[in-house]
């Protein structure tokens, strides 16, 4: 997640309100690149709105992973939104013919 972390008072009030949480089981706070990597059991969008408003803060989802079910270092799954693609193929028309002004 991404969330603008001025100083360390600001880091310090995540951290309180990241160990807080239930589900939260570990965390890592970034402050120069202004991210924190949050792991457990829980929905991103919902500990990123209990962020939003303890923080009084926009907070954005950067990267949502998700892991196997086995802890001995298992293959993690990637999940990324497909790229758009339109639904309407246009046609493709012939290019334009170039003449020449004459002046």
């Amino acid at each position: 997640m991404r969330i603008n972390l001025d100083c360390n008072a600001c880091c310090r009030k995540v951290r309180r309100h990241l160990i807080n949480m239930k589900e939260v089981e570990t965390h890592v706070i970034e402050k120069k690149e202004r991210k924190i990597i949050v792991c457990g059991q829980f929905r991103p969008s919902d500990i990123a709105v209990k962020l939003q408003k303890k923080m009084k803060r926009r907070v954005e989802i950067l990267e949502i992973e998700h892991l196997s079910g086995d802890h001995g270092g298992g293959e993690e799954e990637h999940y990324h939104e497909p790229p758009y693609e339109p639904q309407y193929e246009y046609p493709v028309q012939p290019d334009q013919v170039n003449t020449p002004l004459l002046c």
